[in-house]
């Protein structure tokens, strides 16, 4: 037996660390090879480092939730002799079919197929392996809360996700138990109709299953207020023509609209923050996501980054960039992440006004409605006056275990005081 430093393994060309989800194999204790020594996790996948061969563990260097670089040592291992370096720290990367042929040891979610009930785990942590070993066995967020994990701190792991699809998803049409009066959801079975079937393609059933997740997470309350367009209105039709001679991008209303936003966010910034645990982040960065609808039907958000920096130029050009990538189907994955606050434009399908749901893990989402001509009365020193005002609607969605109604109030408020008092002499 030999003692070889075990060291913290590359996991792909961009990543530079990763963090110790849980060691399997404790201090003291034996290990065949090919036994799954550590799980670590990085922003893009779960990792199972596997032992290289039969030996024994020495030593952690490392605990869980540590965040640890690529190759610094995390372990101290007494290995076989004919052990072969080359293949320490080896990582694997296990797919449900994989897993299939691995322990036969059952989860603590196996029940009978004929269970009616499940206790949901209101703590869950859906780490990016569960999420996608999830989606590819088309299992919504719902039915993973139904799973009952068996990792530390009831985390939920790849072995009870994939134990649970071989036990059938016992918990897919089951109800729901609840521990205070015993009230079951009823078993009902609706008329459906026939008709033509159409089959979800993964957006939509990742559309899908996001929403459903937002409505369950978020306690969601929705505020409106309506603002007076009619100087930005005329302002852009006496400008979108030079506008786009002079910088080659058609101006349209959602760059106005960002900036309307950007600007009320840095007067309220709470509304710029997340939920993590029982701690608020409140994001230093402002990246404002548009909800843009695709050919196919449904919907993406691409993300203009430090909107509260660019000026109209710059956001003209990069919600024009943006929307144009996202119907020829060429967005990257940089391109939809680290929103923290989103715009969907309903006035878009001529909507008067809509009640988005929150995009995770957003603190709140702006509905804007369609801009129309309407017969206002206007106050004015000499009296009341009838006139035709372009109008629009603005509605809230705010997540109300952090956003007050107070709070989520002013902030629309000053949305709408940002729109209504456009400056008109800017050039």
């Amino acid at each position: 037996m030999n003692k070889t430093e075990f060291k913290m393994p590359k996991m792909g060309e961009s990543i530079t660390e990763g963090t110790i989800i849980n060691w399997l194999v404790q201090e003291g204790e034996s290990f065949e090879e090919g036994d799954i020594l550590v799980e670590v996790a990085t922003d893009k996948v779960d990792n199972e480092v596997p032992a290289p061969a039969a030996g024994k563990m020495i030593a952690h260097k490392v605990k869980a939730k540590d965040v640890v670089p690529v190759g610094d040592i995390i372990a101290v291992l007494e290995l076989s002799e004919e052990a072969s370096k080359k293949t320490l720290g080896k990582v694997v990367e296990r797919t449900p079919k994989k897993l299939e042929n691995a322990s036969k040891k059952p989860s603590a979610s196996k029940i009978t197929a004929s269970s009616k009930s499940f206790k949901v785990n209101e703590n869950l942590f859906i780490s990016p392996l569960v999420d996608s070993i999830a989606r590819k066995n088309h299992i919504s967020y719902e039915e993973l809360a139904r799973i009952t994990g068996t990792g530390q701190d009831g985390r939920l792991r790849k072995s009870d996700v994939t134990n649970y699809l071989k036990e059938g998803r016992p918990f897919q049409f089951a109800q729901v138990v609840s521990e205070d009066n015993g009230f079951k959801i009823p078993d009902l079975k609706f008329d459906k109709g026939t008709g033509k079937i159409i089959e979800m393609d993964r957006m939509r059933e990742m559309i899908a299953d996001h929403m459903v997740y937002s409505s369950h997470t978020s306690p969601h309350v929705t505020a409106y207020v309506e603002a007076d367009m009619t100087e930005m209105v005329n302002w852009r039709n006496l400008n979108k023509v030079s506008f786009q001679k002079k910088y080659n991008e058609k101006l349209t209303f959602t760059p106005l609209f960002i900036e309307a936003v950007a600007n009320a966010i840095k007067e309220y910034p709470m509304i710029n923050s997340s939920l993590d645990g029982k701690n608020i982040i409140v994001k230093e960065e402002i990246n404002i996501g548009m909800a843009t609808a695709l050919p196919s039907g449904n919907l993406i958000v691409p993300v203009v980054k430090n909107a509260d920096k660019k000026n109209l130029q710059e956001l003209a050009t990069a919600t024009n960039e943006l929307v144009g990538k996202a119907r020829d189907g060429k967005l990257k994955g940089d391109d939809t992440k680290g929103s923290t606050f989103t715009i969907s434009n309903v006035g878009t399908f001529d909507s008067l006004m809509g009640t988005p749901i929150i995009n995770q893990p957003e603190a709140a989402i702006l509905a804007t409605g369609i801009i129309k001509k309407r017969a206002e009365v206007i106050e004015k020193p000499e009296g009341d006056t009838i006139e035709i005002r372009s109008m629009m609607y603005l509605s809230l969605s705010f997540d109300h275990r952090i956003v007050d109604g107070y709070l989520a109030g002013s902030f629309l408020k000053q949305i709408a005081v940002n729109l209504e008092n456009f400056d008109t002499s800017r050039t």
